[in-house]
């Protein structure tokens, strides 16, 4: 046949063709994750790309006059009648208020933008319908509260529970002190460092409005270390009168060639305490000053010369210490 010489040719020529390496591909199998994504184009050449063409201007959007009314009526600012009471059955206080209403979105700067303020006892405000905190001080008793505002008449009262302190002070013995030389702090209660100042620099018997509560007191009789402390309980809608005593005395001095003679002029004093510690110093023939009661010793310097004496504070009525030019 015709056939085999034909088919032997065949076999020769294809065992003369080199065999071609085959290309082998791993594929790795993979959860069906709902629709397939679509795959990312290929990244074109940064001078290939072509500029992007502006966007289309968008056509307006067309008016819905229902919707414009009700944006209106629930953005509009609406009447806020605020006011306040000491207590919850006691009248509304009519003046010494001050209102802050505060938006519950911080600002940029993370605080609560204010955005209204009254001084007035029962103010009226306009608000836009929303959430937001008022706050009222009277005196230094204050407090804040959430306000809602809805379209329509809107009221707010605050309750203080608020109460007054008066103080004054007097050495023991029920001995008077100037005005001039007291003063008063009023502090949170609580352990020394956890305080925080209330009120600072009170004169006597000046009456300040404080939250109910208990509060520390720090009297100081003159500026060196005649202080006195003690907690009170300020009660709501009362009047608290205190006095603190003081263990001091005012004491004044004067340098004197004999006892009872006249004062010598420019002696620079200096007083100590018993540990050594200086606590007043002054330029002058008659200085004075406040003491606590102890033990302490006064030096008088005129010129090159200091003459010095020992002496005791005693809580009682203003003292005078002579030193004399001689040693005591």
């Amino acid at each position: 046949m015709r056939l085999r010489p034909l088919l032997a040719i065949l076999l020769v020529l294809a065992a003369a063709v080199p065999t071609l390496p085959v290309a082998t591909t791993t594929v790795f199998a993979q959860e069906a994750s709902g629709e397939m994504p679509p795959m990312p184009r290929p990244r074109p050449n940064p001078g290939d790309e072509p500029a992007t063409p502006p966007p289309a201007p968008s056509a307006p959007a067309a008016s819905n006059p229902a919707a414009d009314a009700i944006s209106a009526l629930t953005s509009a600012p609406q009447p806020v009648e605020l006011s306040a009471r000491i207590t919850a059955d006691g009248a509304p206080i009519p003046d010494g208020l001050v209102w802050r209403v505060f938006d519950t979105k911080p600002d940029a700067s993370g605080e609560l933008a204010l955005v209204a303020k009254s001084d007035l006892g029962a103010p009226t405000v306009e608000l836009p319908p929303g959430e937001y905190v008022v706050h009222v001080a009277y005196g230094r008793a204050q407090s804040s509260d959430a306000l809602s505002v809805v379209p329509g008449a809107n009221q707010k009262t605050i309750v203080l529970e608020a109460g007054a302190l008066r103080l004054n002070s007097a050495v023991t013995g029920d001995i008077p002190i100037p005005a001039n030389l007291l003063k008063f702090d009023i502090y949170t209660a609580g352990e020394e460092n956890d305080r925080a100042m209330v009120a600072e620099g009170l004169s006597p018997n000046e009456i300040v409005t404080l939250n109910a509560g208990t509060y520390h007191i720090v009297s100081y009789f003159g500026s060196i270390n005649a202080i006195v402390r003690a907690d009170l309980r300020v009660e709501p809608g009362q009047l608290t009168d205190a006095t603190l005593y003081h263990h001091a005395s005012q004491i004044s001095f004067k340098l004197v060639s004999e006892e009872g003679g006249e004062a010598i002029a420019d002696v620079d004093w200096t007083v100590k305490t018993s540990d050594g510690a200086t606590v007043f110093t002054e330029l002058g023939a008659f200085p004075a000053t406040v003491l606590g009661e102890g033990e302490y010793l006064v030096l008088a310097k005129q010129g090159t010369q200091v003459f010095n004496r020992e002496f005791q504070v005693q809580p009682g009525s203003p003292r005078e210490i002579e030193v004399l030019t001689t040693v005591y």
